[in-house]
Order: structure tokens, then sequence, then C-alpha cells
């Protein structure tokens, strides 16, 4: 292998670290939000089902591997040029953990097309074909988070009809002495246990929760859902893998560094290894601050994001797992009422400024690399 394929290797690596970091709770996001089960928990889960997911990529969505190689935005002869395509992974890379440091949900498909539109324009002397860049690129990544918003605030509440309609209640809950004792909110903030008439103060209610009480197909509804729920986040993951792997990869196909199965399966090692070391801080924007969920909004929020992403995946369109997973989540918010639309404004300034700042790194990265002469 010669030291510049070496380089890409190292570069590709980096940017499914940084994607890893920053994305690998979209899909238990809602697991942990809901009280479902602990941030541990949820980590395991997120990470054994994107890394199942990313291994069956070179299977099931080679169309995006194409897609992310730059052909039909820059010409075919500069997707093999060395500098550009770590100066795309550089820069892509750095601008995810900028926004992983700050606890920021941001698309590693955005960061790369800046990435691909940066150094492009450098390496093609301006040759960038940005109608492609609009119908293969730019238009599923603005209209796929609307879509999700749309379908959750239609589907849920048909979801809660048949809930309703099935006899099944829900109740809020707090842990009291390690069980689960339902609660009613009062005006005034406090929380007044039912069973009890005891009076609990807001700070102590930390795992506060709700559950749902019945039986569906003779079975306890509350473990039917919680169940479900899992599923679904499995299945976001799994998606996720699925729809981000081919993406990174790509780049490193296009220098033809590494065989597609031993390239596939280093950027699947590298996403686990930035998931399970790096994911704290998106974990608790993604799961406590842009909504108030329970479990079966969550689940409902976790249906619709692995059904639009897995879809995207098999269509070859590069859809952001985190715009799809954040538009359900505020549609969440925007049925029950809870939605921080605070917290969505500034996911959405971090989601404009991805790409501009991912082209202009991944710009200065192509002119300091042909400086210094690497991959020239």
């Amino acid at each position: 292998m010669t030291t510049a394929a070496v380089l890409i290797v190292l570069a590709v690596v980096f940017v499914a670290y940084s994607n890893g970091s920053n994305d690998n709770f979209k899909g238990v996001a809602t697991l942990f939000g809901s009280g479902t089960c602990s941030y541990r928990q949820a980590l395991v889960w997120a990470t054994l089902t994107t890394l199942a997911g990313s291994l069956l990529a070179l299977y099931l969505a080679g169309g995006l591997i194409e897609s992310f190689k730059g052909k039909g935005l820059v010409p075919e002869a500069v997707t093999r040029q060395p500098a550009f395509l770590m100066a795309v992974s550089l820069g892509a890379a750095i601008t995810v953990l900028l926004a992983t440091r700050t606890g920021m949900p941001v698309s590693t498909t955005h960061a790369l097309t800046g990435g691909l539109v940066g150094a492009g324009l450098l390496a093609a002397a301006g040759d960038v074909r940005f109608a492609s860049l609009g119908t293969s690129f730019v238009l599923p990544l603005l209209f796929s988070p609307v879509v999700a918003l749309v379908l959750t605030v239609a589907v849920y509440p048909l979801f809660r009809r048949a809930r309703r309609f099935s006899g099944v209640t829900s109740s809020t809950c707090v842990c009291v002495g390690g069980a689960y004792e339902e609660v009613r909110l009062e005006p005034d903030g406090r929380l007044l246990l039912v069973r009890t008439s005891a009076v609990l103060a807001v700070e102590e209610a930390v795992t506060c929760v709700d559950r749902y009480r019945g039986r569906v197909i003779g079975l306890e509804a509350g473990r039917v859902l919680d169940a479900a729920h899992y599923l679904s986040g499995g299945a976001v993951g799994f998606a996720r893998g699925l729809n981000d792997t081919p993406k990174i990869v790509a780049l490193m196909l296009a220098a033809e560094a590494l065989p597609p199965l031993w390239g596939l399966t280093l950027v699947a090692a590298a996403m686990t290894v930035g998931g399970v070391l790096n994911s704290r801080r998106v974990a608790e924007t993604m799961s406590k601050k842009i909504t108030r969920m329970n479990p079966g909004q969550g689940f409902t929020a976790n249906l619709i994001t692995s059904l639009l992403v897995a879809g995207a995946s098999h269509l070859g369109l590069p859809v952001s797992t985190t715009h799809v997973s954040v538009g359900a989540l505020f549609g969440i918010g925007v049925v029950n009422g809870s939605a921080r639309v605070k917290t969505v404004l500034t996911i959405l300034l971090a989601w404009v400024t991805t790409l501009p700042v991912g082209a202009a790194l991944a710009a200065v990265f192509y002119l300091l690399l042909r400086a210094l002469e690497i991959g020239a």
C-alpha cells in the first residue's frame, strides 16, 4: 500500500470515528429520554444494531457508495486524486467533531457533501455540477426532516386512539423506594402521590416516567410496548449503519486503498469506537432537550425514522438519519405540546452551517496538502 493510500485510509477512519461520536445515539435517544432504559443500556443496543447495519451495507446499499465517490458532482478524474479524497475526509471529520463537542446532532452526510464541494471547487478548477448537487444531495436532505415531522404528527394520534380503543390506559409514575408509584401533576408544579396523597418535590422526580396499564392479546401492554420500542430503536440503529457506512467507505474505495469488504469492516469498527467513547453530549440533547416524551411517543418517532432511512438507503438517496430523527422528535413535541423550540432552532443553525463549514475546511486542507505535495 502506498503512502497516499495509507493517509486516505486514516482520514476516512477519522470520519467514521466522528460519525459514530455524533450519530450513534440517534436511534436510542427515545429509549433513554422516555425512561425505558438507562444510558448504558441504550448505548449497548445502539452499538450492536448499528454495527449490524454497517456490516450489511455493502450488499444492501451499494448505490450510496457511487454517490459519495463524488461521481456526477465533479469530473471522474478528480474523484481519484488522493489530495481531494483526504481533504474531503478531514473537512467532514473535523466539522462533525466540532458539533459533537457542543452537543449538536448534525449530519455527516451534510459535512461530506460540503467537503466534496469545497475540495471539488479547487481540484476541478470550479467544475462542480451544482445541478447534480441539488437533485441528488440537497433535496433529500432538505425534505427528509419535514417528511418525518409531518408523518409523526399524522401517525401518533392514530396510535394513541388505537391504544385507548383497546382499553390500555397511561399514567405518570416516579420511582419511590425502588418501586414505581403513580403521581398527578398539580397546577403549582408539585407532584402528588395518587395512592397515599403525599406530595413530592419536583426535584425528587428525576425518574418520572409514563407507564401503560392493560393487556394486549393477553400480554401486559407496558411490556409489549417496551419490546416494540427496543425493536424500533434497533431498527433506526440498523438503518443508520446501512445508510452512513457506504457514504464514508466510498472515499476509501474511490482511491482503491482497500478491498470493499476490508474498507467497510474498518469503517464499521471506527464508527463503533467513536459511538462508545464519545456519545454522551449528543445523547443528552437528543434524549432530553428537544421534547418530553413517553414510551409510546418514542416508539412512534423511531418507527417513522427507521422506515424513512431504510427506504432511502434502498433507493440510494443520501438522507440524514440526524435530520429524520430530529424531525420525528420535533413532531412528537408538536403533538404533546412540549417541543423546545429554542433547542430546535439551535440545531437548525448547526445544520445550516454544517455544509459551508465542511466546504471551507476541505478547501483549506486541499490547499495545504497540495502545498506540501501530499497526495498530489
